[in-house]
């Protein structure tokens, strides 16, 4: 279970950091957009 949790948040991570370096000021946009 741990294993795929991290799996995912890896993946999840390295694919928001492709799109923006800083991963915090995405989401925050993010919300801000949705």
């Amino acid at each position: 279970m741990a294993h795929q949790k991290r799996r995912k948040e890896a993946a999840w991570k390295s694919r928001k950091q492709e799109q923006h370096p800083h991963g915090k000021i995405k989401s925050l946009k993010e919300l801000s957009s949705e």
